[in-house]
């Protein structure tokens, strides 16, 4: 069964904003883009389902443009925190199920976490983590926080471990971390209990704890 298509209301079209309703729109979604700024409309109108020129900080013009509609509600302006916090408790008022909303600071995200929107971002700081988790290790490829206090990491595989089997790694009696796989170019291979040998440049997929996983990675 095909799933349902959602609407998604994307209030502040700079560059976090259009990129975020941009991939949604990707994504199959509809999409509805809002800004004051009538530059910024213009750019990414054939981009979007719609794309409006209005005040958000205005309840009737987001109600008359059909947003008390959408299925989630994203406030991604960030410079302007009184245009976010009354576009955010508009949201609200309207009575949007689901509302992100981007945050700059920590009074900030206070005041939105206060208002009750289901998740408060962080873009820019959230990618600078992302960043330095990577350029900290040269094997960690790439993370995904599960937001539980379990991560999935992509350690790419050093010569030192070449041909040897995921029974003989220390990942899952010295740091309790599980195997999800091995990627070897596009191709899925391994498993737990897999007895696959391993190739320099493999891609092995662990997941646990932060520091099992930094620990771990420190004997790479």
């Amino acid at each position: 069964m095909a799933n349902k298509t959602r609407v998604f209301a994307v209030i502040g079209l700079g560059t976090f904003g259009a990129t975020l309703a941009r991939d949604l729109q990707r994504f199959g979604n509809e999409v509805i883009g809002i800004d004051i700024n009538e530059r910024l409309v213009s750019t990414h109108a054939e981009d979007l389902s719609q794309a409006l020129v209005l005040d958000a900080r205005d309840d009737g013009a987001l109600k008359e443009a059909g947003v008390d509609s959408v299925d989630v509600g994203v406030v991604a302006m960030g410079t302007n925190i009184e245009a976010s916090v009354l576009a955010t408790i508009n949201l609200k008022t309207l009575g949007i199920e689901t509302i992100w909303a981007k945050a700059t600071s920590k009074s900030h995200h206070r005041i939105l976490s206060k208002l009750g929107v289901d998740r408060v971002v962080h873009p820019e700081r959230e990618v600078g983590q992302h960043i330095a988790q990577v350029l900290n290790n040269p094997l960690v490829r790439d993370y995904v926080s599960l937001g539980n206090g379990q991560h999935v990491v992509n350690f790419r595989v050093p010569e030192s471990l070449e041909g040897k089997s995921l029974s003989e790694l220390s990942y899952r009696q010295d740091h309790n971390l599980r195997c999800i796989g091995v990627l070897r170019g596009s191709d899925f291979i391994g498993h737990d209990g897999s007895s696959c040998a391993l190739e320099k440049d493999d891609l092995l997929l662990l997941l646990g704890g932060r520091q099992d996983l930094r620990e771990f990675a420190r004997e790479l």
